[in-house]
């Protein structure tokens, strides 16, 4: 017999649900997907379309025949997680290694724990940081455009159906020179556009921060987890930078370069692995922040930004039990 639960008062309805939300989420991705693949064409689709059905069928899979439970793949929670797989890898990443991504990511760090909403850690940042350590070789492979070459260019490669040709090579990212101690010279405000190297999804801050503003219209996120990162590099690379800019790379330079705006925006953000309470979301941007920094400039990777999600995920059960938020209809 089925029993009718009714919970105390107060009732709050909203046509909100995860499916709408996840929506939105890709729907806020795909300024940055767009300029990823006009960037790098056909190989970036590829790995795209290997990622998100890898997730979405090994979500399928797994739940109906493993867990015997409903699937789960119309919550669009799987294709989320393969975007953002992709967008973390380089364009040049074969495709099995973007498969064990998602077998991690979705068989490990999301179903392991029991599914959307008991994962403690995020499903792609867990997926990069594995293949970024048992890959090494391939996920720095970096594919890039040769300095000075107009976004004019790019797009008239991408219209006509032909590729860099002798305007491309493989080299280090902004972040790994400067890890090495070499010169980076960058055009800030090229940079908006399209970067010189890196994850696919690194391509473009213009992009990424349009999907930000677009989270934040629909009321997807709120804004004080992004905010407070942002504020901590600043601040924090700004000091250093003032003390030694010989040694030490600038502000702006830490905000456009590598996974920074692509983590702060879209996986730091994760309902599931960020604390409840804006309290506790700021000290956990703050963290993210500090460690980033601290890895950028005295830790052998030259980013940090993977590390410092996964590490400060690891922290949100504290974080959640030290910063309550008030009951509804308290003052």
């Amino acid at each position: 017999m089925n029993k009718l639960i009714v919970s105390p008062s107060p009732h709050i309805h909203s046509k909100t649900s995860t499916s709408s939300l996840m929506r939105d989420v890709v729907i806020a991705m795909l300024p940055a997907v767009l300029v990823s693949v006009l960037f790098y064409g056909w190989a970036e689709l590829e790995v795209l379309l290997v990622s998100v059905v890898s997730c979405v069928g090994l979500e399928y899979l797994i739940t109906r025949f493993m867990l015997k439970r409903p699937n789960t793949i119309c919550d669009w929670s799987a294709a989320v997680t393969g975007v953002l797989l992709a967008l973390n890898v380089p364009s040049t990443c074969p495709w099995w290694i973007i498969f064990t991504g998602a077998v991690i990511a979705i068989g490990v760090a999301k179903l392991t724990f029991g599914g959307l909403g008991q994962n403690l850690f995020n499903p792609a940042i867990t997926a990069r940081v594995f293949l970024l350590i048992s890959f090494p070789t391939q996920m720095t492979a970096w594919s890039a455009p040769k300095a000075g070459l107009s976004l004019s260019q790019v797009i008239s490669h991408a219209w006509t159906g032909t590729d860099f040709g002798p305007d491309a090579f493989t080299g280090a990212t902004p972040l790994g020179l400067a890890k090495e101690g070499g010169s980076v010279h960058m055009d800030y405000l090229n940079s908006l556009f399209f970067n010189i190297g890196g994850s696919v999804g690194e391509i473009s801050a213009l992009a990424l921060i349009l999907g930000f503003a677009y989270l934040l219209v629909r009321r997807v996120i709120r804004p004080h987890i992004t905010l407070s990162i942002w504020a901590t590099v600043i601040i924090f690379s700004g000091i250093f930078w003032l003390i030694n800019p010989d040694k030490f790379t600038d502000p702006v330079f830490n905000m456009l370069t590598g996974g920074m705006l692509l983590g702060s925006i879209f996986m730091a953000t994760d309902y599931v692995t960020s604390p409840m309470s804006p309290k506790g979301g700021i000290v956990f941007g703050v963290g993210i922040g500090l460690l980033t920094m601290i890895i950028r400039y005295f830790g052998s990777y030259p980013e940090g930004m993977s590390f410092s999600i996964l590490i400060m995920n690891a922290t949100v059960p504290l974080l959640n039990g030290w910063f309550k938020s008030k009951k509804f209809g308290r003052a």
